[in-house]
């Protein structure tokens, strides 16, 4: 049984050193408990899965039965397995991307619920709102990669000269597809991660508006560098929703800087940055009339004692 550390945290969210670990050990375990989990069915059912990824590209490039070309004599390409323990080792990669993407909700939950103790209270319902958004995202930006594959396949085939013949190995070929899988799917968590930014007062909209130039120039060069095709169209498809999805993030933040700047007029201002005083003076009230009491004994000429 694992020794959980929830039990163990103050309402401020503070632990020692080794609880911190030990949750994070128990955070992961779980996370890949569920990653082995779906990694069996996906050993399973391996032969229908790797039919679902492969078939749209066959579709798109495939040669025709018992040919290399197509009839028209424009290239095509053949998936083929090379080795005698290819297909084994392809089993185990098809198996391991579909427990990946698929348990993502599990261990992207258990992502935010490592990080939630460190947030105030306020923060933790939009840690939450984390897991809500960003499985959606990922999943999206999966479904993405997987969409375009065949355009990108049919763009590269279409740049092999008359004559030569095209085969995808199959190990080769879904190396490409889980890496265009898991990098689409984590680039659009970017914007989520800015918006995470803003709403706990780390990175306000006005900064992210700022570096939108930046932020073009490097979502273009990250997208040049994550895609393993390499191909212009992969790489502009890439980088474009999450440019959009980085330009949706700063308007989110405007709008939440704003809402805080209505409640709270020095909410923008950093730690060492003074807040406006209201210097104008008060009206002074009139002053109260003393009373002169000269029966009382221990006054003396008008004094409060005898010297």
């Amino acid at each position: 049984m694992l020794k959980s550390a929830s039990k163990q945290k103050n309402p401020e969210g503070r632990m020692p050193l080794a609880e911190h670990l030990r949750e994070l050990r128990n955070r992961l375990l779980k996370s890949v408990i569920a990653v082995i989990v779906v990694t069996i069915f996906g050993l399973i059912y391996y032969k229908q899965i790797a039919e679902f990824i492969t078939d749209p590209v066959l579709n798109a490039v495939g040669c025709p039965e018992g040919r290399t070309v197509n009839l028209d004599g424009s290239s095509c390409a053949r998936v083929t397995a090379n080795g005698l323990l290819a297909p084994f080792t392809i089993m185990l990669k098809v198996a391991l991307a579909t427990g990946v993407v698929v348990s993502s909700p599990v261990w992207l939950y258990q992502l935010w619920a490592f990080l939630a103790p460190g947030l105030h209270g306020h923060e933790k319902k939009y840690a939450l709102s984390f897991v809500a958004a960003g499985v959606p995202l990922f999943l999206g930006g999966a479904y993405l990669a997987y969409a375009i594959l065949p355009t990108s396949a049919g763009a590269l085939v279409g740049l092999t000269p008359n004559g030569w013949e095209n085969q995808f190995p199959a190990d080769e070929f879904l190396d490409i597809v889980t890496r265009l899988v898991i990098v689409f799917g984590l680039s659009f968590e970017l914007p989520l991660l800015l918006v995470l930014l803003n709403l706990g007062g780390v990175l306000t909209g006005k900064r992210m508006l700022g570096w939108w130039r930046f932020m073009v120039v490097g979502i273009t060069i990250f997208a040049a560098v994550a895609t393993p095709t390499g191909d212009p169209l992969t790489m502009s498809i890439l980088a474009a929703p999450i440019i959009v999805l980085y330009f949706g993030a700063t308007i989110v933040a405007l709008f939440n800087d704003r809402r805080k700047q209505r409640r709270n007029p020095d909410a923008g201002l950093s730690d060492d940055e003074a807040s406006d005083l209201d210097l104008t003076p008060l009206p002074v009230e009139e002053a109260e009339p003393l009373t002169r009491d000269d029966t009382d004994p221990h006054r003396r000429s008008g004094y409060d004692d005898i010297t």
